[in-house]
C-alpha cells in the first residue's frame, strides 16, 4: 500500500505556502516553522531561529585485540528552543550490531555484536537505572525535572561494548586496527520543524546531528598510535621526541613527512612508552567525532595553504598499513583537493574550515568530520576520486548541519557534483565524465524499475530500491542543470550565499530552493519543481524537421541543457546550446529557431544520459 506522505509527493501538488514563498510542496512541519519565523521566505534562517547544542567530555578504552571498548562521557546540553523539553532522546549507534535491530540489509555473523550497554547513567549528578535496555538505536528519556529554555541538563554515562569483527562505517579493520565511529551515546538533534529526530539508525542511510564542542580522550597501550577528529593537544606526552618533531614538521610542511615508518614502529619508536597512553584531541563546533588506532599502521603528514588570505594552513595526514600502495599518494592527493576545493575559483571555493584531515585505511569509503575512512584500491586514480568524494562532504554535511537521514540529496548530491569538477581539473573532463556517467548516471537511467523514478524530495528514510539515485546521481544532474542555467558566475555567487547563510546550522531542501531564487534574482520555482517534485526522467527526441525550426520534444520531462550538432543543406556546421531555460514555457516541448536549411540534427547530451537515444538524431 502506497503509504500517504509518498502519495502527495508523487502528485506533487503544487500548495501555496505564504503570499513570499515559492509555490512548491511543503510538508506541514517544514510549513509550522516558517509560520513560527523560525525560518525565512527569502531562505535565510528567521529571526527567531534556534538550534540547541551540547559540550562532550568523552574517554575512550581500547587494547587491541580484545575487542571490549570502555568509555565514560560527560554531556551537557544546552536547551536553545522556547520548549520546555520533558524528555531527551538519546542515539545509541553501537545498537545495530545487535541481532534483530532494525536494518536495511542483511547482517553477517561477524557483523553482529551483543550492542552498547550503559553501566552507569546520571542526570546532573543524580544516578539513574541503566536505561535502554531494549537495545533500540534512538530510545526517550523522560526527565525527572523538565528543561526550560536556556536552561541545560548534565548527563554522565558509563558504557561498553564489542567492536564488531565485520568492519563497515566502523569496526575491526584488522585484530589490532580498530576504527570507532558513533561509538558513544550522544542526545538526538532537536529542531524547529521536526521535534525530536526519532528515526531508527537502520545502516543505509546517514546521520543527523548538533553543532558540538568535544574533547575526546583516548586511552590506548604503548604503541598504538591513534588518529581521529579535531587537534591533538598532547603531542610531545603521547609520542616519543623524534616522532613529536615530525607531526610539528609536517603543520608548516608542503613535502609529505613519514612521522612514524615501518622501520620506526618495529623498533617501538613512535609512542611514549607508558602501559596506557592517553591521546587528547579538541573540536569545536562540529558535529561528530571519530578516531582509529592501529600498532602497526604507517603515518604520513603534511599540510596545505587552504586560505591564501590568511595563510591558513590544514594539516592532512594518512594512517594505513605499509603494504598498501594506493595509500602511499593518499597525503599528496588530500593537499590537493584540500586545496582545490578550498580555492575561490574552484568548487566550492569556500576555505576547508577544519585544522586537520586524516585518511585512514578501512573498508567503508566514508566521511567523517575530518577523517575519512577509504578501502584500498588497485587503481590509484580510482583511488583519488573515493578519497576526492569523502573529502568533499567537509562543506556538504559538515560544514552545515544537513539532515542525511531525511535529504541525503543536500550532501551526497553536492559531493558527486564536486567530485566530477576536481576529476576534471585532475583527469581531463573526458575521463571525468566518463566516470561520473559510468558511476552516477547509467545505473539509474538504464533501470526501468519505477522505484529509481520517485521524486528526489522523497525523504530519505522513505526509501530503499531508490535511495542511491536519489540520494547521488539525479540530484547531482539537477545541480549541474542549474548551474548551465544560472552561468557559473551566478550559480556561485547563490551556492556561497546558501553556505554563508547556513554554515553551522540546520537547513532544509526549502531554504535552498528559497536561497537560491532570492540570490539569483528570479523565480526558479518551475526549475525546482521540475527536478524535486517529479517522477520524470531524462528522454529527448528530435522531432522530424518541416521548415526553419528545430523541434525537441522532452517525454522524459527533466529540463536539462543539451547541444543541437547540426548539418545544413549547405555543408556546413554549427552546434547550438540550449540551457534547460528552454523548457520553461513547455516542459515537454522546444522549438528552436535556425538560420537556414537542415540536412541532419543530432542531440548532444553529455552527462545527461538519455533513456532512450534511437530518437536523438535526424536526416
Amino acid at each position: 500500500m502506497l503509504k500517504p506522505l509518498l502519495a502527495l509527493l508523487l502528485l506533487a501538488t503544487a500548495l501555496p505556502a505564504t503570499a513570499q514563498t515559492p509555490a512548491l510542496y511543503m510538508p506541514r512541519d517544514i510549513q509550522r516553522a516558517f509560520d513560527n519565523g523560525t525560518r525565512a521566505p527569502d531562505g535565510r534562517p528567521g529571526p527567531k531561529y534556534w538550534q540547541n547544542r551540547a559540550r562532550y567530555d568523552i574517554t575512550v578504552q581500547a587494547a587491541p585485540p580484545a575487542r571490549d571498548i570502555r568509555g565514560r562521557e560527560t554531556i551537557t546540553y544546552f536547551n536553545n528552543s522556547p520548549d520546555t523539553l520533558r524528555q531527551v532522546v538519546m542515539r545509541l549507534t553501537m545498537n545495530i550490531h545487535r541481532p534483530g535491530a532494525a536494518r536495511d540489509a542483511d547482517a553477517n555473523p561477524d557483523y553482529l555484536t551483543t550492542g552498547l550497554v550503559i553501566d552507569t547513567f546520571r542526570v546532573n549528578g543524580q544516578a539513574r537505572p541503566a536505561p535502554f535496555a531494549d537495545g533500540g538505536t534512538a530510545r526517550s528519556l523522560p526527565l525527572a525535572r523538565p528543561l526550560a529554555p536556556r536552561d541545560s541538563v548534565t548527563f554522565s554515562i558509563a558504557w561498553h561494548f564489542p567492536v564488531s569483527v565485520e568492519s563497515g562505517r566502523e569496526g575491526q579493520i584488522d585484530p589490532t586496527t580498530f576504527f570507532l565511529a558513533y561509538f558513544y551515546p550522544r542526545v538526538a538533534v532537536y529542531d524547529d520543524y521536526a521535534g525530536w529526530d526519532r528515526l531508527p539508525f537502520v545502516d543505509s542511510k546517514e546521520f543527523y546531528n548538533d553543532f558540538n564542542d568535544y574533547t575526546l580522550r583516548v586511552q590506548a597501550p604503548a604503541n598504538y598510535i591513534v588518529w581521529a577528529t579535531g587537534t591533538l593537544q598532547n603531542p610531545d606526552q603521547v609520542l616519543q621526541k623524534a616522532a613529536a618533531k615530525r607531526l610539528k614538521q609536517s603543520l608548516t610542511s608542503d613535502k609529505v613527512i613519514h612521522v612514524a615508518t615501518a622501520a620506526d614502529l618495529a623498533k617501538n619508536a613512535v609512542t611514549a612508552q607508558r602501559p596506557l597512553n592517553t591521546w587528547t584531541f579538541t573540536a569545536r563546533d562540529i558535529s561528530d567525532v571519530t578516531c582509529g588506532l592501529s600498532n602497526h599502521y604507517v603515518w604520513d603528514a603534511a599540510s596545505v595553504v587552504v586560505d591564501a588570505r590568511t595563510k591558513r594552513r590544514a594539516n592532512m595526514q594518512a594512517a594505513y598499513a605499509d603494504s598498501t600502495i594506493d595509500f602511499r599518494e593518499s597525503v599528496k592527493n588530500g593537499q590537493y583537493a584540500l586545496g582545490w576545493f578550498s580555492n575561490p575559483q574552484n568548487w566550492p571555493g569556500v576555505a576547508y574550515p577544519f585544522p586537520t584531515m586524516t585518511a585512514f585505511q578501512g573498508f567503508a569509503d566514508m566521511e567523517y568530520p575530518m577523517m575519512v575512512n577509504d578501502s584500498p584500491q588497485k587503481d590509484p586514480k580510482f583511488a583519488q576520486f573515493v578519497q576526492d568524494h569523502e573529502i568533499a562532504h567537509t562543506w556538504f554535511p559538515f560544514y552545515m548541519g544537513i539532515n542525511e537521514s531525511r535529504f541525503a540529496f543536500m550532501d551526497e548530491g553536492w559531493a558527486t557534483t564536486f567530485e566530477r569538477l576536481i576529476n576534471t581539473a585532475e583527469n581531463g573532463a573526458a575521463t571525468a565524465d566518463q566516470l561520473y556517467k559510468q558511476f552516477r548516471v547509467n545505473g539509474w537511467i538504464r533501470d526501468r524499475n519505477a522505484a529509481q523514478d520517485l521524486p528526489i524530495i522523497t525523504p530519505s528514510s522513505e526509501l530503499r530500491a531508490g535511495y542511491g539515485n536519489n540520494a547521488y546521481g539525479k540530484p547531482s544532474l539537477s545541480y549541474f542543470a542549474l548551474k548551465d542555467l544560472l552561468g557559473d558566475a551566478l550559480f556561485k555567487k547563490c551556492l556561497h550565499t546558501f553556505m554563508d547563510r547556513w554554515h553551522g546550522k540546520h537547513p532544509t531542501p526549502w531554504d535552498y530552493f528559497n536561497s537560491f531564487t532570492n540570490t539569483a534574482g528570479q523565480d526558479l520555482t518551475w526549475f525546482f519543481q521540475n527536478w524535486f517534485f517529479t517522477n520524470h526522467y531524462i528522454d529527448l527526441a528530435v522531432a522530424p524537421v518541416t521548415g526553419p525550426a528545430v523541434t525537441v520534444q522532452n517525454p522524459g520531462g527533466f529540463a536539462i541543457p543539451f547541444d543541437l550538432a547540426l548539418e545544413y543543406t549547405d555543408g556546413t556546421k554549427a552546434t547550438l546550446h540550449q540551457s534547460p531555460a528552454v523548457w520553461q514555457a513547455n516542459p515537454r516541448q522546444a522549438t528552436i529557431p535556425v538560420p537556414k536549411a537542415v540536412k541532419s540534427v543530432t542531440l548532444q547530451q553529455g552527462v545527461f544520459m538519455d533513456a532512450n537515444e534511437r530518437d536523438n538524431s535526424w536526416r
